[in-house]
């Protein structure tokens, strides 16, 4: 974690500090190596170092910031200003790592290589829909980077926004492909967890259905149409709708956020350094410092109270940083919604396809996950206009539990 936040910062700060100019072709494949030692010093190639650190089409991603109205003083402040990072207990499903920024409002997220491989082969569409989609619901990237230590391996990683709030707590959660196969949060699960995240047939059991009347229907299912278009032709497949509900009623009377992250912190008392080799022994007291790293329960006071400046300029984020329910004649009600598609570097390749093959023997092979893109995107999209009211629309139920 600090050899990601030193590298951002010396690596943000530097793009940032050049002239704005247009973007190139060679911007979209650039790489740019940098070597350090512990203390955050830039060393010459081909002398001993504490780690490398490797920036991905830094100007593509400084213009993506912009695009999503991110400083970059403000962008350094919440990721290092601190160094401090809070980290969810377990890895994901994938084997993936998550880190969140102190204010909550950035995620930085390990990557596989193939991932990594991915997402710079498609970073020029993805930007160019960018461009063309402010009030695009799709994850928003906003750095691709790699580091290594010596005689370690290379840990590749993105940053990416946080589809939830830093100042709302989140009662309950959804992630839907619009799957059926074994997408079930279990009972027993919900239990032990009642912050778990739910699936596709939680949301059908529980008789769920976003309360959005028809302005706000129609400007959610038609991002989600040009979404979901990009990513039917990147050939992309096994993303989700992540949804997170705030009950208006309930508001952060539960304080749900205090129990959800475990922040990792320096409590190192070292005295200062009377050695003539001031490098090298900065160097050890950093050293000992990282390994002395404790973990401390998260303070909610340190969170913003209210919506980034980037989460009020796009349309799903205007509303107190989500977008509010309204009713048939579209009016505000009492739920605020917070969602993004997620999971978006899975391209139907060899893997998929051949697991698409096995398991349409032995499943009904319209309910499960590893489908050809075209089939997955429409598939999704009639889950969603179902989830949204516009097809056969199922009980509603107006707030969250």
């Amino acid at each position: 974690m600090y050899n990601m936040l030193t590298g951002i910062r010396i690596a943000v700060g530097r793009v940032s500090a050049k002239m704005k100019r247009d973007l190139v072709k060679e911007d979209f494949k650039a790489a740019h190596k940098l070597v350090f030692d512990v203390t955050g010093n830039e060393l010459t190639p081909g002398v001993r170092y504490d780690f490398k650190f490797k920036d991905y089409a830094p100007w593509v991603f400084r213009n993506l910031r912009e695009k999503f109205h991110i400083d970059a003083a403000d962008y350094m402040m919440s990721l290092t200003n601190k160094y401090i990072l809070s980290e969810l207990g377990s890895p994901g499903k994938s084997g993936s790592f998550f880190y969140y920024s102190r204010d909550y409002r950035f995620i930085i997220k390990t990557i596989r290589h193939s991932e990594h491989i991915f997402m710079r082969k498609i970073l020029k569409h993805y930007y160019e829909h960018v461009c063309k989609n402010p009030n695009t619901l799709l994850c928003r990237f906003y750095g691709l980077h790699r580091i290594k230590l010596p005689h370690g391996r290379k840990i590749h990683f993105v940053v990416m926004g946080n589809v939830f709030p830093a100042n709302k707590d989140v009662h309950e959660t959804y992630d839907l492909k619009g799957s059926t196969f074994g997408r079930l949060t279990s009972d027993e699960e919900i239990e032990r967890n009642p912050r778990a995240v739910m699936k596709d047939l939680n949301w059908e059991r529980n008789h769920c259905r976003l309360q959005l009347g028809p302005r706000k229907r129609s400007l959610f299912l038609d991002q989600l149409d040009k979404d979901v278009a990009l990513l039917k032709t990147l050939n992309i497949m096994d993303y989700s709708l992540l949804i997170g509900m705030h009950d208006m009623k309930r508001g952060n009377t539960e304080c749900i956020r205090d129990n959800l992250q475990i922040v990792k912190t320096n409590h190192s008392n070292d005295p200062p350094s009377s050695s003539r080799n001031k490098r090298q022994e900065q160097a050890h007291i950093v050293r000992k410092a990282i390994k002395n790293v404790n973990p401390v329960q998260l303070d909610t006071s340190e969170l913003p109270e209210s919506p980034s400046e980037e989460r009020r300029r796009c349309i799903f984020y205007a509303d107190d940083g989500g977008y509010q329910s309204s009713n048939d004649r579209d009016e505000p009600t009492d739920i605020i919604y917070f969602m993004g598609i997620i999971d978006i570097l899975t391209p139907y390749n060899f893997i998929k396809k051949t697991e698409h093959f096995w398991k349409s023997w032995t499943q009904d092979k319209y309910t499960i996950s590893s489908i050809p893109p075209n089939n997955y995107g429409d598939r999704f999209m009639e889950f969603m206009r179902k989830a949204a009211g516009e097809l056969s629309p199922s009980e509603d139920r107006p707030v969250a539990r």
